[in-house]
C-alpha cells in the first residue's frame, strides 16, 4: 500500500552503507541517490529513503514485509553486522498473531526497523 517512505538520518555516509548491506537480503538496492539522499527499491524504483538531515527526538518504526522467516533472519544478521542494534530477535511475536515472525534492529539513528513474515511456520520450514 505504500508507495515510498523517507527517513532523516545524521550521518547520510555511515547511514548509507548500514541500509545498503541491511537491506540487501531483501532484494533491495540503493536505486537513486542525489547530494543528500539516496532511495533504494528493486530495479530502478526507489521506494525507501533517507535523506541527510537534523534528526528529530522521535523514533520512526518501518516494518519491511518478508516472504521467507529465512529472510527474517538474514536480515537480522546483516544488519547487526552493518552496525544496527538488537531490538527483538527474530521469533514469533504472538501478541500480534500466532504466525508472526519477526526481528527488530534499531539503525544508527535509533530508527526502529523491522521485517516479519506473516505465513505459518510449516509452510517455511
Amino acid at each position: 500500500m505504500l508507495d515510498h517512505i523517507r527517513i532523516p538520518v545524521e550521518d547520510f555516509t555511515r547511514s548509507r552503507e548500514f541500509y545498503r548491506q541491511a537491506l540487501a537480503c531483501l532484494g533491495y538496492e540503493l536505486v537513486m541517490e542525489f547530494d543528500n539522499s539516496a532511495g533504494f527499491g528493486w530495479a530502478d524504483k526507489p521506494e525507501f529513503w533517507i535523506r541527510s538531515e537534523e534528526v528529530s527526538s522521535s523514533q520512526l518504526h518501518i516494518a519491511f514485509r518478508a516472504e521467507e522467516r529465512e529472510v527474517v533472519r538474514d536480515f537480522y544478521r546483516a544488519a547487526l553486522a552493518a552496525g544496527g542494534t538488537d531490538n527483538g530477535v527474530p521469533d514469533i511475536y504472538e501478541e500480534y498473531h500466532p504466525d508472526y515472525y519477526a526481528a527488530y534492529v534499531l539503525d544508527p539513528d535509533g530508527n526502529n526497523l523491522e521485517v516479519v513474515c506473516h505465513l505459518p511456520g510449516d509452510l517455511q520450514e
